[in-house]
């Protein structure tokens, strides 16, 4: 199966801005690009991803999607998340793509196996909705086909999608997914992913390596 991940990535000085108030411009930024680096490592490392396909206007954002060996679509608008799906959906199709990841390059701690995980055993006629931590968000979404349903992110948008998928007659699940679960939106996420990279690490594991070094921890 031809498979196409998907990362939209606003400009850095946009992004994250509930998090102004309780981290410096200077880290935030870091962190921005810190998560995304994080994100495409695990994409690359993805034996189920054909192609990959960046859909951001920010230069540096762009940089390390070309060092990764992905396709970038440049988004100087920066359209939104859902305008950047779109975007990249419509790429997707250009590549013959025969099912579509769609994922945040916000959830460092994001491993390789799970993309595997979520594009193994596809119908051919299907929609997954990966939920955020609290169950109503959607911080990934898997199409087969590429254009099943349009991608309705934001608020309650988890519940939507499956509307969507509903509504177009097509079967459909959600899925939870460890690393993408947790998202980095406020200074409080930033504590909750860093209980979780300690815990990890006592097992051995070392999640989210640039995100951890950005961090500190």
């Amino acid at each position: 199966m031809n498979s196409v991940a998907v990362i939209t990535a606003k400009r850095f000085p946009a992004a994250k801005q509930r998090m102004a108030g309780g981290v410096p411009e200077e880290r935030r930024l870091a962190l921005v690009e810190a998560m995304l680096g994080d994100v495409l490592e695990a994409v690359t490392g993805a034996r189920q991803v054909n192609f990959t396909v960046v859909v951001t206007g920010e230069v540096a954002a762009a940089d390390l999607a070309a060092g990764h060996g992905a396709e970038v679509i440049h988004d100087p608008e920066d359209a939104g998340h859902i305008g950047a799906a779109e975007l990249g959906i419509e790429r997707a199709i250009e590549l013959g793509a025969e099912c579509v990841i769609l994922l945040p390059g916000d959830c460092p701690l994001l491993e390789a196996r799970e993309i595997d995980s979520l594009l193994t055993g596809i119908p051919e006629k299907f929609v997954t909705v990966v939920p955020d931590r609290h169950g109503t968000g959607t911080n990934a979404l898997v199409l087969r086909p590429p254009d099943a349903i349009k991608p309705a992110f934001g608020e309650g948008s988890c519940q939507r999608h499956l509307r969507l998928a509903r509504d177009a007659g097509l079967p459909h699940d959600t899925e939870e997914v460890a690393g993408l679960a947790l998202d980095l939106d406020t200074p409080a996420d930033i504590v909750a992913l860093t209980t979780k990279i300690e815990m990890v690490r006592a097992t051995g594991g070392n999640p989210a390596p640039r995100t951890a070094a950005v961090l500190g921890i």
